[in-house]
Formats: C-alpha cells, sequence, structure tokens
C-alpha cells in the first residue's frame, strides 16, 4: 500500500492500529508534519531515531492528547505552567518538566526532562487521543533538513521508511514550536519558534 492516505477516520484509525503494533507513523500538527510512536514501546521510539537518522544523545518531545495527561509524564506542574498550558495549548508552545518515571529514558536521551505539548491540529489530536498513551512528535525530516510542512516533504525524505503518511494538506503553521523550560523556578526560552516571547511574557516573567 502506498504510505501516502489522505486524512480520514479511516486513515486515523489505520495510524492508530500501526503505531499500537510498534510502527511508526507520520502526521500532520499545527506546526509542521511530525513522526510518531508511543512512549512507552521503546523499540517504535527507536524506529524513529533510524528513520530520522537522529542521533541517540537528541531527546524526541511529546505529544499529549489535552493538558489533562500532563502529569502522566510531567514531575512537577507550577502554577506558571498551568497558566501557558490554559493560554497556549493546543497550540505551537512546548513546555520544558522534570519527567515521571513512565517516560523511557530513550525518549529523554537519559535527561531528567521532558519536552511536552498539545498540537492544535484535529488529525494529530485524535491519533494520541486513539492510541492512548502520549506520542513522541518529532519532525518528520530526516536529522538536520528542512522540517517538513506538507506530506509530499514527509515522503521526499522518509518515504520510504514509513508504512502511512497522513495528509491533510499543508500544515497552517510551518513553523516549530517554541520551547520554554518549566523544569527551573526560572522559566526561560529555549527555542523561539511560533509563539513570540512578548505573547508568552505576558503571562509570566522569562529569564
Amino acid at each position: 500500500m502506498h504510505p501516502l492516505q489522505k486524512a480520514s477516520p479511516e486513515a486515523i484509525k489505520q495510524g492508530v492500529s500501526l503505531l499500537k503494533s510498534g510502527r511508526p507513523v507520520s502526521f500532520p500538527t499545527d506546526t509542521v508534519y511530525a513522526l510518531g510512536a508511543p512512549i512507552n514501546d521503546i523499540e517504535c521510539v527507536r524506529k524513529v531515531y533510524d528513520i530520522k537518522q537522529r542521533p541517540l544523545n537528541m531527546a524526541l518531545p511529546i505529544l499529549l492528547a489535552s493538558s489533562q495527561d500532563v502529569r502522566l509524564v510531567a514531575l512537577e506542574v507550577s502554577e506558571t505552567a498551568e497558566i501557558l498550558m490554559k493560554e497556549f495549548w493546543p497550540g505551537a508552545l512546548t513546555l520544558v518538566f522534570k519527567k515521571t518515571p513512565f517516560v523511557s529514558d530513550i525518549v529523554t536521551a537519559g535527561g531528567q526532562t521532558v519536552a511536552v505539548r498539545v498540537a492544535a491540529h484535529q488529525v494529530a489530536i485524535e491519533i494520541v487521543k486513539q492510541s492512548g498513551v502520549p506520542l513522541v512528535g518529532t519532525s518528520a525530516n530526516v536529522h538536520s533538513k528542512p522540517s517538513p510542512v506538507t506530506a509530499l516533504d514527509v515522503m521526499e525524505q522518509v518515504g520510504d521508511r514509513v508504512e502511512l503518511i497522513i495528509d491533510a494538506g499543508r500544515t497552517p503553521g510551518g513553523f516549530e514550536s517554541t520551547i520554554v523550560d518549566m523544569s527551573t523556578d526560572k522559566p526561560k526560552i529555549l527555542r523561539q519558534g511560533a509563539i513570540s516571547r512578548a505573547d508568552i511574557e505576558r503571562f509570566c516573567r522569562l529569564f
């Protein structure tokens, strides 16, 4: 079967089935196309690293179905983090927390923190929700190459190594998420992306 499939309830169901059987799937988010794997399936996560040719010492971000799931992966969630989640989730804001034991070391590259967000894209939300577990949601590109904003971009870079690419057209954002470290008492931006520093500083002080 050709890996490119138009977004539909059937394609999402197929994607969830593949994920549950340990096979990575590519799907759209509000920023770029992602490559997903269940965070509790070490071998499937390892396949994501292989597909991307990504060094194992580089951690992978996590996608949640909703902010209610954050404590499954985040050890401490401050009041400030709660405010940011309320304002920007679903959306292009990734928050870094100290991880819970549920998150495998392969996801965090052996580190003690984890990067988390809820994508503002119904396909991504449905796939994570129906999978029943948070997914790693790294960009579906070969390491160091441009992040894909269309399913054809994904096909060109990793199409021969992914069984399913769910095509929902060009991603609405096209920019990667902004990353804010919430793992210490001094929040700071680690990567400037789709959400500006000024927008975030309306709700918290950044260092």
